[in-house]
């Protein structure tokens, strides 16, 4: 059993299509993700999976597979159960479903073995902690402080224009929640060693940030709660009635105002999160 009926009929849906275009290939399926991490929600939750495998599966396969799935939110990665036993770094590209489609050349990274081992989820297999899933959390660090700069850092400069996609998806809901959550994720990780959910970083950042960021903190919980949050245009329009409507629901008078304690709290918090993987003893 999973925690939602919807991610119920997700999974048995998948596993019937598999077994039916490739008889034994699934030997494995793990959730990861919201669904693991206790925060799923049905109306913006993706569901995110670890797929094993005995010998790497045809990416022709899979490819059926997930054109018949369709645009079900199953997102996740194919591996090998000899894959979980090696570090992510050194096993180079795996294939990666997003939306229906299959990248052939997914990359992979530790944060999905430490979720596994310590979080997953057992659709189907043995339980995590009956494998010997390959966990160090040295690499776990390192690795999130790059992402701190390759991945927010980089996205923070692009959202910092407002005419440019990530400015104006700053704008709405959806990049509130996006941005806010993910740096306190990365965050958390470097403080605690552990991966947490969205509504568990947004939680985290409560407890260690100054009071002066509060408001935005707990304005990306109100939109992880209310489960509204999307990424597309309608959403955003929705929203408006957030600020704008009688009785205002959002903890900000206008948009712009909320994205700019979103930037501003990002810059803040990566270079907290920065901190933290530099004061290591190890």
């Amino acid at each position: 059993m999973t925690p939602h009926p919807k991610i119920d009929a997700i999974v048995e849906t998948y596993l019937s299509l598999a077994d039916a275009e490739a008889p034994g290939l699934v030997e494995g399926l793990y959730l990861e993700g919201s669904a693991a991490l206790g925060d799923y929600r049905p109306g913006t939750s993706d569901v995110d999976f670890v797929a094993v495998t005995a010998e790497p599966p045809r990416a022709e396969v899979l490819e059926r597979i997930h054109t018949k799935l369709g645009a079900h939110p199953f997102d996740g990665v194919y591996l090998t159960w000899d894959d979980l036993g090696h570090n992510p770094a050194e096993l180079g590209e795996r294939p990666q479903a997003h939306t229906g489609r299959l990248n052939r050349r997914g990359g992979v990274n530790p944060v999905t073995w430490h979720t596994l081992a310590r979080h997953g989820l057992t659709c189907r297999g043995p339980k995590p902690g009956e494998l010997e899933i390959w966990n160090d959390p040295g690499a776990l660090a390192a690795w999130t402080d790059t992402n701190l700069d390759r991945y927010w850092r980089r996205l923070v400069g692009r959202a910092s224009h407002l005419a440019s996609p990530w400015g104006l998806t700053c704008l709405g809901g959806y990049g509130a929640v996006w941005v806010v959550t993910g740096v306190s994720r990365l965050h958390y990780t470097l403080a605690t060693g552990d991966i947490t959910s969205k509504t568990g970083a947004a939680r985290h950042a409560l407890e260690v940030f100054p009071e002066h960021w509060h408001r935005v903190v707990n304005e990306a919980l109100r939109l992880r709660e209310d489960d509204t949050a999307l990424p597309t245009l309608a959403s955003a329009v929705s929203g408006l009635s957030d600020h704008f409507g009688t009785p205002r629901r959002s903890l900000y008078g206008s948009p712009f105002e909320r994205r700019r304690d979103v930037l501003n709290f990002a810059d803040q918090a990566i270079t907290a999160a920065h901190k933290l993987y530099r004061s290591r003893g190890d």
